[in-house]
């Protein structure tokens, strides 16, 4: 025997009932006050006081664009990451398929199709099930609930916090009034099927999942115009409690849910009996394919992503300040068409992790950053660690390609020899020839006013400068271009001394290198910086030696190459910046000791089958190693070091080999040669110009 029981209502309970039917009563007459008769007539009725409110509320429904996600692509169209405030991709109607219609119809708004926005039936129904004792029903219509979203959105959009919306469970009768007054006036000014569509774009799914391409998209990792019958069934369902019913956290409950948007479907006709039992009998079948905001979930190049982000952070055409630019990059919908070749990012990723595992117990960092000579694009910029905040190995935030400022190092990394090649221009703008001989059997300078730098006061003082080759026979006279191609510190020291080091310095710096640690140009009081005493990070070098395979033309590195809006605005971003900073022939000769390196390095930098240059560098204890180096077309900058400490690389196991010691072509030098074999070809590949007699 089934036994029923009549719930017992408390008094409370029953008076708060009956305030809802009265209240409902009221809504009613008003509602068909504004639909079918005068309000004078209502208030004859003796509802004057709620046609007034009625009267006073707005009847235009203002709809800001829907915030949608941005996204950054490669140059070759590859989708590098997006940001979003709410993962959001809207679509037309006819990109939803008839099922996912049809549920989210049954489900929420059987009789939309025959209301005018406010469903006069609904809203006696609920009541009368609501005073009934039964469950607790509402009436509100789906273009009733497509205003209360555009509202929420409305209030996010101008920055109100969540306490001040008002949502289901907060809604008082003037609220439910202008919900329903903007209903009607949004049926007036839309076709059903607008407003449909406006609906599934902008409800919200489960998280920070809004609309239904979105929800597709993340749940089954189809679009929405593939959903079937259970699939669409279950993500109308979700509508009601977007996170308490979510497949992944609650998915009996999900799937309880699902089947009763089945039985709404099967009950309208939209399903027949065997759909209905078929899908009932399914699994939920979920293939999560989730999309993590921010440079976190990147699906290619993670720390570009962030340099990215750098740039459009810090950039007057993306916003007054931060903040405003944060909010367009979350919630604009911008498109950001970057510089970067995946072919190039990911072969690059490929060589690091070859020679040093993200995660290596020796604690090694590893890097490599390419520009194109002659433009200054980015073309690739990867590293041997994950770019996340949580702690562990291998994991960190900062990029060892770029400058403290766009999220690199707190200073940078000591470049060794590769700034040698930077004296040796000085050397040939002031009129000299790589042939000439100098004496670099010297390794000690005194104490004194021995040095001449123009930029600085006659009184300057130069303390001792003591310092050592890194392998012995070189202390010698030899050629400038012997001294260069075998990177002898007591060659270039020589160089120096004959030559003013501030003209030394602003060769650096018409070559776009500076210290990391400030962007400042390089300190002359100390002349150690000409054999790399000053730190500098990878972009810099790479973008330096591009210089010399561009004829002598620097450019300026850049990220991006087009940025639009979802309203088609385009955003204007910098030209490619490049300047003639030296002659051709100054290009040309500098790049042939730097040839030969390439030809005759004993080790792993060994010739890529083109015209390739390349200058390596290693700090007095192996802390910093370095390959730098070029074809016509593709300038790299690699490097393998410590990032966390000061200490050596000699004698670490470093992917599993430890070496008695590791200099520039050691481990850079290897992943140098071996991602430039591969990537070369892809860009131009000639030969770097004739060198004039007078500097041969």
């Amino acid at each position: 025997m089934r036994i029923h029981k009549t719930p017992i209502l408390d008094s409370s309970t029953k008076l708060g009932k009956l305030a809802l039917f009265f209240g409902v009563s009221v809504l009613c007459g008003v509602l068909a006050a504004g639909l079918l008769v005068p309000s004078v007539a209502v208030a004859a009725a003796g509802a004057n006081t709620s046609v007034d409110i009625f009267d006073q509320l707005p009847s235009d429904l203002e709809t800001n664009p829907m915030d949608e996600p941005s996204t950054i692509y490669s140059a070759d169209g590859e989708l590098i990451a997006t940001f979003y405030a709410e993962n959001r991709v809207p679509v037309t109607l006819d990109e939803v398929s008839r099922h996912m219609q049809d549920a989210i119809i049954s489900i929420e708004d059987t009789r939309y199709y025959e209301h005018n926005g406010v469903d006069l039936q609904g809203i006696m129904r609920a009541a009368a099930s609501n005073l009934a004792g039964g469950s607790l029903q509402g009436a509100s219509t789906l273009t009733m609930q497509y205003v209360n979203n555009v509202l929420i959105d409305n209030g996010v959009e101008a920055g109100k916090s969540g306490d001040e919306l008002t949502i289901s469970g907060t809604k008082n009768i003037t609220d439910k009034l202008r919900e329903a007054k903007l209903a009607i006036a949004v049926e007036r000014e839309y076709s059903k099927e607008e407003i449909l569509q406006g609906y599934l774009n902008i409800v919200l799914f489960s998280g920070q999942t809004y609309g239904v391409e979105a929800a597709a998209q993340t749940y089954f990792g189809i679009p929405a115009a593939e959903l079937n019958i259970p699939q669409s069934a279950m993500l109308a369902g979700m509508v009601q409690s977007p996170n308490y019913f979510n497949p992944v956290t609650n998915p009996e409950a999900t799937k309880e849910r699902r089947d009763t948007v089945l039985g709404a479907m099967l009950r309208n006709g939209k399903i027949t009996q065997k759909e209905y039992d078929d899908a009932v009998a399914s699994d939920l079948e979920i293939d999560l394919q989730p999309v993590q905001s921010g440079c976190v979930g990147a699906e290619l190049a993670a720390y570009f992503c962030n340099y990215v982000e750098n740039v459009v952070m810090q950039s007057d055409a993306f916003g007054e300040d931060a903040a405003e630019r944060a909010k367009l990059l979350a919630r604009g919908g911008l498109k950001i068409q970057t510089t970067l070749d995946s072919r190039l990012q990911e072969e690059a990723q490929e060589q690091i992790e070859e020679q040093v595992p993200v995660g290596d117990s020796s604690g090694a960092g590893s890097a490599m950053i390419s520009v194109e000579p002659g433009t200054g694009k980015i073309l690739a910029m990867a590293q041997n660690t994950n770019y996340t905040p949580e702690a562990g190995e291998g994991n960190t935030e900062l990029n060892f390609n770029v400058d403290p400022d766009m999220g690199g190092t707190p200073y940078g990394f000591q470049p060794g020899s590769t700034v040698k090649p930077f004296t040796t221009v000085a050397w040939l703008e002031a009129g000299n020839a790589l042939s000439d001989v100098v004496d670099a059997s010297r390794t000690y300078y005194p104490g004194g006013y021995n040095w001449t730098a123009s930029c600085l006061p006659s009184t300057a003082y130069f303390s001792e400068w003591d310092f050592k080759n890194a392998l012995p026979g070189f202390d010698r006279p030899m050629t400038v271009s012997e001294g260069l191609t075998s990177s002898v510190n007591s060659a270039t020291a020589a160089q120096a001394a004959m030559l003013d080091l501030c003209e030394i310095r602003d060769v650096y710096s018409k070559l776009g290198v500076h210290r990391a640690v400030d962007g400042e140009p390089m300190v002359v009081n100390n002349p150690s910086f000409v054999i790399g005493g000053q730190e500098v990070s990878p972009l810099t070098m790479a973008a330096a030696f591009a210089t010399f395979a561009s004829g002598g033309e620097y450019c300026e590195p850049i990220a991006l190459t087009e940025v639009s809006d979802s309203e088609g605005k385009s955003y204007e971003i910098p030209e490619p910046a490049c300047e003639q900073v030296l002659a051709p022939g100054v290009a040309a000769a500098i790049s042939k000791p730097l040839q030969d390196l390439v030809q005759e390095m004993p080790g792993n930098i060994t010739p890529i089958g083109v015209p390739a240059a390349a200058k390596t560098g290693t700090t007095d204890l192996s802390e910093q190693t370095w390959t730098v180096g070029y074809t016509e077309g593709i300038s790299t900058a690699s490097w393998v070091g410590n990032w966390t400490s000061y200490s050596s690389l000699n004698y670490v196991p470093i992917n599993g080999v430890a070496r008695d010691y590791v200099d520039g072509s050691t481990i850079a030098g290897a992943q140098w040669t071996e991602y430039m074999r591969e990537v070369a070809p892809l860009y131009e590949t000639g030969d770097f110009g004739e060198i004039p007699f007078s500097m041969r």
